[in-house]
């Protein structure tokens, strides 16, 4: 079942006992993992510091935590002239999305290495995918990375959730097992030969080659250079 984002008093008492962090309640704060990115997509110049390129019309909608970003799963994105996890050995991928259905394939989330010429042989294609895949009114979760060393895919059709809700979504790498979670529990996981990958961009509602267009709204990712374990993410409750 998903987690309701009611910001009631016992839910906020709940998240800072569990030392999560209710966006935008700085007073629940708990201690920031040295290395996090954070992109809040409250406006649609700048994410994290960093100047961002749109494309079609992503528009700004209300969240439970303030402004999102709706993509109208046509020719709606944003482009990021950064790889946040560049260098990272071990790694937790966050986002807060509102899945609004639509076509069965969809990507929210693409980071790219930007690869240096290989003579002779074509690029590996290093990258972290965050997906959907939408059937009827219900989605399921695609995590998926790729490099020299590694290519693997975590979905799961069976384990479906409802469109036009707010939801968790991760996914981590602790030095062994790749894994992914959707509000927190377990989608699935196997172990993963990670080595790290090199700076790149980044792109936000749409494939890095402008297909599998997203349609929702997205509040926020986060970036933590350590694997995180479900008591850890900074979810809502």
């Amino acid at each position: 079942m998903p987690v309701r984002l009611q910001l009631n008093r016992r839910s906020m008492v709940a998240a800072g006992a569990a030392g999560l962090m209710l966006p935008g309640c700085a007073t629940m704060r708990p201690q920031v993992p040295a290395g996090r990115k954070v992109w809040t997509f409250d406006n649609l110049a700048t994410v994290g510091g960093l100047p961002v390129a749109a494309e079609g019309g992503p528009a700004l909608v209300d969240s439970p935590w303030g402004p999102a970003v709706k993509f109208d799963g046509v020719d709606d994105a944003l482009f990021i002239e950064e790889h946040p996890l560049a260098g990272a050995a071990t790694w937790t991928i966050e986002a807060l999305i509102r899945p609004d259905g639509g076509a069965f394939e969809q990507r929210f989330l693409h980071l790219a290495e930007t690869e240096p010429p290989r003579e002779g042989r074509p690029p590996v294609g290093t990258r972290f995918l965050f997906e959907i895949r939408v059937v009827g009114t219900e989605w399921y979760l695609d995590a998926f990375t790729k490099g020299p060393t590694y290519n693997h895919t975590l979905i799961f059709p069976e384990k479906r959730f409802p469109v036009g809700r707010w939801f968790h979504v991760a996914q981590s790498y602790d030095g062994t097992t790749y894994r992914s979670f959707v509000d927190g529990v377990l989608q699935g996981e196997a172990p993963l030969a990670f080595t790290p990958q090199g700076p790149g961009r980044s792109s936000v509602g749409v494939r890095m080659n402008r297909v599998s267009w997203f349609n929702g709204a997205i509040r926020e990712a986060r970036f933590t250079p350590r694997g995180l374990t479900p008591d850890q993410f900074t979810r809502p409750t």
